[in-house]
């Protein structure tokens, strides 16, 4: 069969399944088992009516059928109207109504013709504990069952009022009420063990998810943790800077005497000039407050595509205030834009927090680089180094490991442990090449585009 042909064939099939699906049931088991049931209901309600008229136009009506054919349109008839009920949502509802009238046309049935007529036809019965076991748990089953003995008895009960000998009838009672019996614990035994395995399923589906909420309010928090260290260890550039800028401001206020005593159009210029550099100052303060505040903030990590070469390009002030003048900063910036996917401010307290190992590592001055080269894979590649003393083998196979620090009591151990994982979620990785002696060499790649929204399960 060729592809167009398998298509045209599925379609309609993929259209029903759909159709069938379709039902506003907010139970996730009822959900399953209401296409197998309207699938079983559509087909006993138009087929059953089928075969009775097809038997009558070719046989004729059996004698005494009447009873046989009224309990069997009422049955057809009602599985149309369960189907209509489970596709408004009344699932268990539609399924009560069909076995309490099903199981009373049985005792009509069995009333009119007896257990001996009617004892051999099991379907029907075998049916009803199926489905009340299956979709209704173990107490309908065994209702199911007990509603079954009665009509049992109540059709051996015609046979004694009705036949001479009972032998056969008794015969066959108990062989029914037996196989019903064993029929009905094996029943009972799958629904258990079905629905332990299923809350079972759903408990630690439950677990895992608060697990994953657990690990990822501890991730926000363990990231915002590394933002205040950060924050705290730019605080002395942050005061040197604000220091300039007070410095500025006062000095044109100490010199108000001097201007003043100018002649009034040497004067007017001299103010304008001294607001213009006021103004100027205050700006460079209020800056400088606001990249703090941002960057501190508890926020929610949202990776976003953006240029890093003009974040790397910002975060210049931010370093220059984080190292001593004994270092010397390099950023070698290409002139094309590269674009990587990341949370903005998680990427700045990357940046800082390599910069912070990297003066840590040079105590004696040196020189801290960072340059975004071009790579053959379409990733964004940073390359974040340092002339520092460098790492051995040992410490070098553990630098990512929560909690380890050689920083002694000054350090928590978190923050690469912290963006390792960061890189991480968003399809990035990082690795380190460095030899005592010889400084450090952090390499970063980024994706440059947004993660593909996961396809919807069907």
């Amino acid at each position: 069969m060729s592809h167009s042909v398998k298509e045209i064939v599925l379609a309609p099939v993929r259209r029903a399944a759909l159709w069938l699906r379709d039902v506003p049931i907010g139970d996730p088991l009822d959900r399953r088992n209401a296409p197998v049931m309207q699938v079983l209901f559509l087909f006993s309600g138009l087929v059953v009516p089928a075969l009775w008229a097809y038997h009558i136009l070719m046989v004729g009506m059996p004698q005494g059928g009447k009873v046989s054919l009224s309990t069997s349109l009422v049955v057809a008839a009602l599985q149309l109207f369960c189907v209509a009920m489970i596709r408004r949502g009344h699932f268990r509802r539609a399924i009560r109504l069909y076995l309490s009238v099903t199981l009373l046309c049985m005792l009509i049935e069995y009333l009119h013709a007896g257990f001996y007529t009617l004892g051999n036809l099991q379907i029907e019965p075998l049916m009803t504990l199926m489905i009340s076991a299956l979709v209704l748990g173990r107490g309908a089953l065994w209702a199911t069952y007990g509603m079954l003995q009665v009509i049992s008895l109540s059709g051996f009960a015609m046979d004694a009022y009705r036949l001479p000998h009972l032998d056969s009838s008794f015969a066959n009672l108990l062989s029914v009420v037996s196989s019903q019996f064993v029929a009905a614990v094996i029943l009972d035994r799958t629904v258990h063990a079905l629905r332990e395995s299923l809350a079972e399923s759903q408990q630690r589906g439950r677990e895992l998810v608060h697990e994953m909420q657990a690990r990822e309010r501890a991730q926000s928090q363990l990231v915002h943790a590394q933002k205040l260290e950060t924050t705290g260890r730019l605080a002395s550039g942050i005061a040197h800077d604000f220091g300039n800028v007070l410095h500025v401001i006062t000095a044109y206020v100490s010199g108000r005497n001097r201007i003043l005593a100018l002649p009034q159009p040497q004067m007017e210029d001299e103010v304008e000039r001294a607001f213009e550099a006021i103004g100027t100052a205050a700006e460079r303060g209020t800056q400088i407050t606001r990249k703090l505040l941002a960057f501190s903030r508890h926020d929610i990590a949202r990776p976003v595509v953006f240029d890093a070469v003009a974040a790397v390009q910002a975060l210049q002030p931010m370093l220059r205030q984080l190292f001593p003048p004994s270092v010397r900063i390099r950023i070698d910036e290409p002139g094309a834009a590269r674009p990587a996917c990341f949370d903005r401010g998680e990427f700045d307290l990357m940046v800082l927090n390599l910069a912070a190992n990297a003066r840590d590592a040079m105590p004696d001055g040196g020189e801290f680089s960072i340059a975004l080269p071009e790579s053959g894979d379409g990733m964004t590649t940073l390359v974040i180094a340092d002339t520092g003393h460098g790492m051995d083998a040992a410490t070098r196979a553990r630098i990512f490991d929560a909690f380890f620090t050689t920083k002694g009591a000054a350090g928590t151990g978190l923050g690469l442990a912290v963006i390792r994982d960061v890189i991480g979620a968003t399809g990035g990785d990082i690795r380190v090449d460095s030899e005592p002696g010889r400084g450090s060499r952090f390499t970063v790649r980024l994706s440059p585009t947004l993660p593909a929204p996961a396809a919807a399960g069907g």
